[in-house]
């Protein structure tokens, strides 16, 4: 019988690849990790969702392990566990929240005239939902004026760059654990999420919580697969819908993701909506990825068609 823990193996090491660019220090953690049969097991008892490094490796930081640091300390906080780490694995999740996306999801919210009603699903905090709160910097080109600060993405290819900011009316987001930014308790959280030699998005992460505080979004506690249509029909009443989402299909599993696809693609046909998708190529069933495929890049798409590769954080846009 194949060991489950070949395959959790396997998916720490994946995620020390993913890693590379931005964390030596999860990078020497997933490996370490991986090669370790006692903290392998530990891993292995968690409900299966609950597995994943970036989950793990936040909730040891949030309870005191230090990040940059040795993987030592990891493995005494886990196997020493008192049932502390385990629960907050168990009862919080990685919601990342990344406002540095918007530089890669601007250029395709600018395309339709507002004024735009936003609606994220899997929107944790909201802090993607203030695309006109901030200025951005593609490299070749600029846009400005918002009196927010400035988010950059490296651009390339023919990106149809913005004249203007997003006019957006409504602001809305569906999340199975919304996150209240106003809370401490929460904003710390999204604050771990950050990995540890990421300086820039931890004080980018700041100050979007302070413009998400100043002009609170409307989140709903909810499932995309049953609730998205009621939140929807709020959200009719102000403008363009615009549904996006990033890095939440993975989430779902198959039959779930079939799902969501089939509901998002009959909401576009109806003209109810607009879907902006921003996942790991493959992820979205029926969004064709282009060759040749960049394993280590979000697939953004529009309305079910591939338009760009992303940086899972924002960094960098590369338009097909």
């Amino acid at each position: 019988m194949d060991d489950p823990r070949e395959d959790l193996a396997d998916r720490y090491l994946r995620f020390a690849e993913e890693a590379r660019e931005e964390s030596p220090c999860f990078v020497a953690w997933a490996e370490a990790v991986a090669h370790d049969a006692e903290v392998l097991a530990w891993i292995a008892a968690l409900p299966a969702p609950k597995q994943q490094p970036n989950l793990v490796f936040a909730a040891a930081r949030f309870h005191g392990v230090a990040a940059p640091g040795p993987y030592a300390g990891l493995r005494e906080a886990l196997l020493g566990d008192d049932g502390t780490i385990r629960r907050t694995i168990e009862q919080r999740a990685t919601q990342t929240n990344e406002v540095g996306r918007l530089a890669t999801l601007v250029p395709v919210f600018a395309r339709w005239e507002g004024p735009l009603a936003l609606l994220e699903v899997g929107a944790s905090g909201g802090l993607c939902l203030y695309p006109d709160r901030y200025d951005y910097d593609w490299g070749s080109a600029r846009l400005s004026g918002s009196g927010g600060p400035t988010l950059v993405a490296a651009a390339t290819g023919p990106v149809p760059y913005p004249a203007s900011h997003p006019d957006v009316a409504w602001r809305g987001g569906l999340d199975l654990h919304p996150l209240d930014v106003t809370d401490a308790d929460a904003a710390g959280w999204l604050e771990t999420l950050v990995w540890p030699e990421a300086d820039e998005r931890r004080e980018r992460l700041r100050a979007a919580i302070e413009i998400a505080r100043a002009d609170p979004p409307r989140l709903v506690r909810g499932d995309a697969l049953t609730d998205l249509p009621a939140l929807l029909g709020q959200a009719e009443e102000h403008g363009t819908v615009v549904v996006f989402h990033s890095a939440v299909a993975a989430y779902l599993d198959p039959a779930g993701r079939e799902a969501f696809e089939q509901t998002m693609r009959a909401l576009v046909a109806t003209g109810r909506c607009h879907w902006v998708s921003n996942e790991a190529p493959g992820v979205v069933p029926g969004v064709a990825v282009p060759e040749p495929v960049r394993a280590t890049r979000f697939l953004l798409a529009v309305d079910g068609e591939p338009v760009a590769w992303t940086h899972g954080h924002g960094a960098d846009l590369a338009w097909l």
